[in-house]
């Protein structure tokens, strides 16, 4: 098996376009050779603990409405062409996803990355729940087969906070900027949301490469 390490934020919305365009060709490849190992990149490592209103976060950073407009304008184009209906009017507040990354690291402990990622990103843009929230994140843990009452435990104390902030910083230090960002067999990165093509083609060729030197 082959290392796919994802660098990614659950509010991004470009890691849950490139989710699902990477879901979408190992769905086509399902004998693909990836071990996959989602790790954690804060876009806004800054955020207050209790977020911000969404509107005020983006105007701030794209340099007022029409600037959050355009920024957010490839993201329409391509959740409509993916079929993902992002609830952007639902969506109020912009969170901090410290805690979030937490329960993606303790679901990486029991085999439950995958389940919680996705419920992750369906909170957040699909249903426009606050996954800085306990009770989201508690909630989303229960629905994945985690022990919930563990998790709104864990979330009270700073259990792993230090080691996700030092695993944030670590991924900076690697030269990563942007998520999503995926590294294929600890050396070679593949930066940004890719279409399902190209991921079949990387695919085809590791799997190409496995087999001559079976």
């Amino acid at each position: 098996m082959i290392k796919l390490d994802i660098f990614s934020d659950p509010i991004c919305p470009w890691c849950l376009i490139g989710k699902t365009q990477l879901d979408r060709a190992l769905a086509n490849r399902p004998d693909h050779p990836f071990t996959i190992e989602w790790h954690p990149f804060q876009l806004n490592p800054d955020m207050p603990a209790e977020g911000m209103d969404r509107r005020t976060y983006l105007e701030r950073k794209f340099g007022g409405k029409d600037g959050a407009m355009r920024a957010y304008a490839p993201v329409v184009e391509h959740s409509k062409a993916l079929g993902i209906a992002i609830d952007f009017d639902g969506m109020k507040r912009t969170p901090n996803t410290l805690n979030a990354h937490r329960l993606i690291h303790w679901a990486g402990i029991e085999q439950r990355q995958t389940e919680v990622l996705d419920a992750l990103f369906h909170a957040y843009f699909i249903d426009a729940r606050d996954i800085g929230d306990t009770d989201v994140l508690a909630d989303i843990a229960d629905n994945a087969g985690m022990d919930a009452a563990v998790v709104r435990r864990l979330l009270g104390t700073d259990s792993d906070l230090e080691d996700i902030r030092q695993r944030d910083a670590a991924a900076r230090d690697m030269g990563i900027s942007a998520v999503p960002t995926f590294i294929v067999a600890g050396k070679h990165a593949v930066p940004g949301a890719q279409p399902p093509e190209l991921w079949a083609q990387v695919i085809d060729e590791i799997t190409s490469q496995l087999d001559t030197t079976a």
